[in-house]
């Protein structure tokens, strides 16, 4: 039986029926990194290959599946308050609870007295945005007091960054320290700082930006090389923003109107940690 090559194509889905995706307008080159990228987010690693000897997932994608929001079962643990002095049991695991362990260890537990919290991990579309938000324009958005009495009230969260990351011309510092944009409660300044950091805490995978292993506490050869973490920093910044579905419907336009209305949007300018 004949069959034309015609007929056997398949539709491409529209944009706004993916989550995912790259943003328009990359090379050759670029759309090859990005391909890269998504391999390497989709990378499960074992003992072999550098796992462990504490995690709490074995790649990316079991945190963010499809590019998307965790859920119940994938939500990390943050342990111990941060003051003035900084976490006080970074020397007993923290910041981060590693609750899974390779056979043979033992994964972590809470230390006592240590405050903790929960969170779910958060999609990664549309990263790669956020860096084009200058800090002036993230510090005027900032309403710590509820001055305009709206309920929502949001700051930015002054971090400490590492000596790989590189500040720009127009980067705003207090006190020695910057704004964080990334990660749950703005704790990574960039993609480089939030990818180093998912690879060691989440999976216990080291690189030669933090050749640090969590479990020993000791320095050992990267296990990630520089060229993959790169990739999964440009997939993640040109990544699109997803696209809302069926925008000209009416009910969605009214819905729109009432989200608008009822001051839901404050949540999203305001709070800025």
């Amino acid at each position: 039986m004949l069959l034309s090559c015609e007929a056997s194509y398949v539709d491409l889905p529209a944009d706004d029926d993916l989550l995912d995706g790259p943003i328009d307008g990359l090379s050759a080159s670029e759309a090859s990194q990005f391909l890269r990228g998504d391999i390497a987010v989709k990378e499960v690693f074992t003992r072999a290959t550098g796992l462990g000897s504490t995690f709490v997932g074995t790649s990316c994608i079991k945190c963010h599946a499809g590019d998307g929001k965790g859920h119940l079962f994938t939500s990390l643990v943050r342990f111990g308050q941060v003051d003035d002095t900084g976490n006080k049991f970074l020397d007993q695991g923290g910041p981060q609870l590693q609750n899974r362990a390779l056979p043979g260890f033992l994964p972590e537990e809470i230390p006592a007295g240590a405050t903790f919290s929960r969170f779910t991990p958060p999609a990664i579309t549309g990263l790669g945005f956020l860096q084009y938000v200058s800090d002036a324009d993230i510090l005027a958005m900032t309403d710590p007091g509820d001055s305009d009495n709206d309920g929502i009230s949001g700051t930015v969260n002054w971090i400490s960054i590492p000596n790989y990351s590189i500040t720009g011309a127009n980067t705003i510092s207090q006190n020695g320290k910057y704004i964080g944009r990334y990660g749950k409660k703005a704790s990574a300044y960039d993609l480089l700082h939030q990818t180093v950091n998912a690879y060691n805490q989440d999976m216990g995978i080291t690189s030669v930006f933090n050749p640090i292993d969590h479990y020993s506490n000791l320095e050992i050869d990267p296990e990630i090389s520089t060229a993959k973490v790169n990739d999964v920093i440009f997939y993640l910044s040109t990544l699109k923003a997803p696209i809302q579905r069926n925008q000209n419907d009416a009910g969605v336009i009214r819905g729109k109107n009432i989200f608008t209305q009822i001051n839901c949007v404050a949540c999203i300018i305001n709070n800025i940690t």
